[in-house]
């Protein structure tokens, strides 16, 4: 006999199994077949024929496991959907494009109709945190720049479950509300490339809505989520990059799981090269996600020199300019911040533009309280190849009279995380 988390443990691993297995195309045997839990819903999902696991050429040569996605997500997989989808949406669902093209049949959601909506459901909250664009380079330009927002959104599962928030009231974190605060964010400052982290509602509710909105999007769970210990949850939280269709081109996708010392992590990444469809240039993205807690820190630079190989590997061996976004559960003074910003790479990180010298990172990226204390640390970065990309503008991020005394998560903000946004473009090469 299953018990019901033993059941999800199982299909997150033949999850990851089919999503990052080492030996392409090959079967995986479903032992849920003859399960009726709803953690069989989840598995049936990703193995049923709803990911079609298409892997280019090269994909292996250095490890790099492919993450599928091309999802079939047609009407008759409307009932998995959570109540959001069903008053954001009319019509059949849509079928995601691996290609990342526009289909002919499809109507997309008005951005700004839907923002109205989430809106109009949290007319009872208080007023969210303003937040101002700030020009590092005291221009503007007539062509518009690339938006990237990286975002740690906060697992609904650990939000409602083990994360302890003490200052939260548990009313603030329902996913009722919590998930039109989320998407109210994303739709106020619309990236271009959006990358999240503690995704655990992606197929019902981020794929679907962003897939309207106009956006590709990609998902690869962590193998052993945290989110699978606590009771009624949604399946693992991993790792999501979206981009939007009518901006990039889908060249090339690939899903990592982080090694330390040859050994593989429960830490996952997304690496995919896009062509920018106004410039014809190719730009690489990838999102990723660190492992937490003070006294992790050789695993954490471990798993930062993994990525770094595998990004200026032979799957990074191009012309193509990089942005690195992610959760690195590291402050500015650990060793694997150390590694990215000397990487050959030449990375930088766009945050440090707030600073009056454009060299410090901001204080803060997630402050919350929990029953050991206050926790207020810079862990969220945005890289980018200083030498190919350029810095236009940057999110600042709110005061801490603006976050309040209760600080993240709260009725005005739905993750223990703030956004980071910023606008890039290319350099131009005659320069």
């Amino acid at each position: 006999m299953y018990s019901s988390t033993n059941v999800t443990r199982l299909c997150s691993t033949l999850v990851q199994e089919a999503l990052c297995a080492p030996k392409f195309g090959s079967r995986v045997k479903n032992p849920l077949k003859k399960l009726s839990s709803p953690a069989s819903l989840y598995h049936q999902l990703f193995l049923d024929g709803r990911i079609n696991n298409r892997v280019p050429a090269k994909a292996a040569t250095r490890g790099l496991a492919y993450c599928s996605t091309d999802y079939s997500m047609g009407s008759s997989t409307s009932r998995l959907y959570s109540a959001l989808a069903q008053p954001l949406r009319s019509g059949p669902q849509a079928r995601a494009d691996p290609c990342g093209k526009q289909g002919a049949h499809e109507e997309p959601t008005d951005p700004d109709r839907l923002l109205k909506e989430c809106e109009e459901a949290l007319r009872n909250r208080p007023a969210r945190l303003h937040r101002d664009f700030v020009f590092p380079n005291g221009s503007t330009h007539l062509s518009p720049p690339i938006r990237v927002m990286q975002w740690n959104i906060l697992a609904q599962a650990l939000g409602e479950g083990t994360d302890n928030f003490v200052e939260c009231p548990p009313d603030a974190l329902n996913w009722a509300e919590r998930k039109y605060l989320i998407l109210e964010e994303i739709l106020t400052y619309r990236p271009d490339i959006l990358c999240l982290q503690e995704v655990d509602h992606y197929f019902d509710t981020f794929q679907p809505v962003l897939h309207s909105l106009g956006y590709h999007g990609t998902f690869c769970p962590k193998p052993w989520s945290p989110c699978l210990d606590v009771e009624s949850n949604n399946g693992p939280d991993g790792c999501a990059l979206f981009f939007r269709r009518d901006r990039f081109e889908l060249l090339r996708s690939a899903c990592l799981r982080l090694t330390a010392q040859a050994a593989k992590t429960n830490q996952v990444a997304i690496v995919q090269t896009l062509r920018c469809r106004a410039t014809g240039r190719p730009l690489r993205a990838a999102v990723t996600h660190l492992k937490a807690r003070s006294g992790w820190e050789r695993l954490r630079s471990a798993q930062g020199s993994d990525l770094l190989r595998s990004l200026g590997g032979e799957e990074g061996n191009s012309d193509a300019p990089l942005v690195v976004c992610g959760d690195f559960n590291a402050e500015p003074g650990e060793d694997v911040y150390r590694l990215f910003s000397t990487s050959s790479l030449g990375l930088d990180s766009a945050y440090k533009r707030l600073s009056s010298d454009g060299s410090s990172e901001p204080p803060y990226t997630t402050w919350k309280i929990r029953p050991s204390g206050e926790s207020r640390h810079t862990l969220d970065y945005i890289w980018y190849s200083h030498q190919d990309l350029r810095v236009d503008a940057v999110l600042d991020l709110p005061t801490d009279e603006q976050i309040g005394p209760g600080r993240l998560p709260s009725y005005s903000y739905p993750s223990d995380h703030l956004s980071l946004v910023c606008d890039i473009r290319f350099q131009d090469k005659l320069q």
